[in-house]
C-alpha cells in the first residue's frame, strides 16, 4: 500500500532531517519509533503531502503523492504534532469544520466522534476553555471524520491521561484493519500492544523495520538483570544501557541492554519492546549493523 523509495530531506541551512530512507509496508499499524530529533514528524510531513521531499519518492496504491497530493488527501487522516484549534467554536462546530473541509456532511457522524473520542458530553462548550488532552482527542476526531484509508498521527497520546491513552490505542487498533495507519512515537508502549510492524528512526535514517516479534528474537541474548545498591546507580547509568531500574529490599533491581554480561551474578532475562528498541538503537550507535 506504502512505498518509500530512497526519500531524503535537505531544509535550507543544509540540515539532512531524512537521509536515503526506503520501506515498504502494505496495511496494519506502523509503529514509528525515534528519538526526539530523530527525523519522524520530517517523514510524516512528507508521506501526507505537507513537504515534498528533496530526494526520492513515495508511492501509496501505486501512486506518487508529490504528482497527486489532492488523491491521497482525500483518502488521508492527519494528526499533526501540534494541532490547533479555533478557540472561540465549540467542539461541535470544529468538528462539523473539519467533516466540510473533507466533504463530509452526515451531522450523525460528527456527534458518533464526539462519542468515540468521549467528548459528547462537552460538544457545545467553545475549545478555548479544553484542556490539552481534550484538544487532542478533538484533533483525534477531525483526522478519523472521513473514515480515511491511511491514518497518520504524530505523537498523538501526548496530554492524555492513561485511561485516555488506552482508549486512543484501542482505536487505532481497530482502525488497522484493512487500512494502513502510522503512529509516530518516542513512547514505546504507545505501540507495543497495537504496531504490527515497527519502524526505528535515528539521526534522519532507517535503522530497522520488522515485526515487534522479530525485533524481540533479535534482542534475546543481549538482555540481562542484576542487583545493584542505590549508591553505585549513579555511576552505572552513565556506562551501561539500561532499560529499567526498580527498587527492591535487597536493591536496584537493574535491567541492563549489552551482549556481554555486565556483572557476574547477572541473569539473562526475556527482552521486552523497550529492551529492544534500545538493542538496536546502541547497536546502530556503535558502528554494527541495525
Amino acid at each position: 500500500m506504502l512505498r518509500i523509495e530512497s526519500i531524503s530531506k535537505r531544509f535550507r541551512g543544509g540540515t539532512l532531517a531524512v537521509r536515503d530512507l526506503s520501506l515498504e509496508v502494505a496495511g496494519g499499524v506502523l509503529g514509528l519509533l525515534g528519538p526526539n530529533g530523530a527525523g519522524k514528524t520530517t517523514l510524516m510531513q512528507m508521506i501526507a503531502t505537507i513537504t515534498r521531499p528533496t530526494g526520492g519518492r513515495i508511492l501509496f496504491e501505486g501512486r506518487d503523492v508529490a504528482e497527486n497530493p489532492d488523491e491521497l488527501r482525500r483518502r488521508l487522516g492527519y494528526l499533526p504534532q501540534d494541532f490547533g484549534v479555533y478557540d472561540n467554536l465549540t467542539a461541535a462546530e470544529l468538528l462539523a469544520y473539519f467533516a466540510s473541509l473533507k466533504g463530509v456532511h452526515d451531522r450523525g457522524k460528527v456527534r458518533r466522534m464526539l462519542e468515540m473520542v468521549n467528548l459528547h458530553t462537552v460538544a457545545n462548550r467553545t475549545v478555548g476553555g479544553f484542556s490539552g488532552g481534550m484538544k487532542q482527542r478533538l484533533g483525534i476526531a477531525q483526522a478519523l471524520i472521513n473514515d480515511p484509508d491511511l491514518v497518520i498521527v504524530d505523537e498523538p497520546t501526548a496530554g492524555l491521561d492513561p485511561e485516555e491513552r488506552v482508549r486512543f490505542r484501542n482505536i487505532l487498533s481497530e482502525l488497522g484493519f484493512g487500512k494502513l495507519v502510522i503512529l509516530s512515537t518516542h513512547i514505546v508502549s504507545d505501540i507495543e500492544s497495537i504496531a504490527t510492524v515497527i519502524a526505528i528512526m535515528d539521526r534522519g535514517s532507517l535503522l530497522a523495520l520488522d515485526t515487534p516479534e522479530a525485533l524481540l528474537a533479535r534482542a534475546r541474548g543481549s538482555v540481562w538483570e542484576t542487583v545493584y545498591s542505590s549508591e553505585e546507580l549513579a555511576g552505572v547509568r552513565e556506562r551501561l544501557k539500561i532499560s529499567s531500574a526498580v527498587r527492591r529490599s535487597d536493591g536496584v533491581h537493574v535491567r541492563v541492554v549489552q551482549p556481554e554480561k555486565p556483572t557476574a551474578d547477572a541473569v539473562p532475562v526475556e527482552p521486552d519492546l523497550e529492551d529492544a528498541f534500545l538493542h538496536v538503537m546502541s547497536t546502530h550507535r556503535q558502528g554494527g549493523e541495525a
